[in-house]
């Protein structure tokens, strides 16, 4: 706990523990306190900035009763949905494809949707059978695509697989000496929903 005087204060680092949020987001909402009405400075303990604990606590309280009932977080429907925040972006990330509802309200970088929408979606989104095969061979390439990973961030995993990473189904040799591996679709989906 940071004291300034014999006060309970914040810095920014101690912020970023407490609340989670990053140091951009703080930074911002500073620069910004003359629209916002974020607390002025409390002083300094070294050279960080520090902020009345109190008040900085009441501001945030009120910053986020402007958020309207029924809304809920990324991370609020991991922990009631018993999924990870990956595998939530990756639903996020092809909603043209899935219909994933839209976001009902930001506040910053924050994203908040409708839980009742969300949920009624999510349902409706397990029952329907996949697309494609479970059993299909895919490359690494497409192995990728499906975990919502840059192509490039995979290419290392043949050689220093990440825990839980599947065996290829598949390989082929080509020219150079080169290989193409190939993997079975549920096993890569079982390991992003691991992940």
């Amino acid at each position: 706990m940071t004291t300034l005087d014999g006060r309970r204060v914040y810095t920014r680092a101690d912020l970023m523990d407490a609340y989670g949020l990053g140091r951009s987001t703080l930074e911002k909402w500073f620069r910004e306190r003359e629209r916002n009405g974020h607390p002025e400075p409390a002083g300094t303990v070294g050279s960080q900035l520090t902020w009345d604990a109190d008040a900085w606590d009441r501001w945030y309280a009120a910053r986020g009763s402007a958020v309207p009932a029924g809304l809920v977080t990324r991370d609020e429907l991991a922990a009631r949905h018993g999924l990870t925040r990956h595998h939530l972006k990756r639903l996020w990330a092809e909603r043209t494809a899935n219909g994933h509802p839209d976001v009902a309200h930001q506040v910053g970088k924050a994203l908040y949707w409708d839980e009742a929408e969300w949920t009624a979606w999510y349902s409706a989104h397990q029952e329907r059978p996949p697309e494609e095969d479970a059993e299909d061979l895919v490359t690494l390439a497409e192995a990728a695509r499906i975990l919502g990973l840059a192509q490039t961030s995979v290419t290392v995993y043949p050689k220093r697989p990440p825990a839980g990473w599947p065996e290829p189904a598949r390989v082929e040799q080509l020219g150079g000496g080169r290989l193409r591996r190939f993997y079975r679709r549920s096993d890569i989906l079982t390991y992003a929903a691991r992940k």
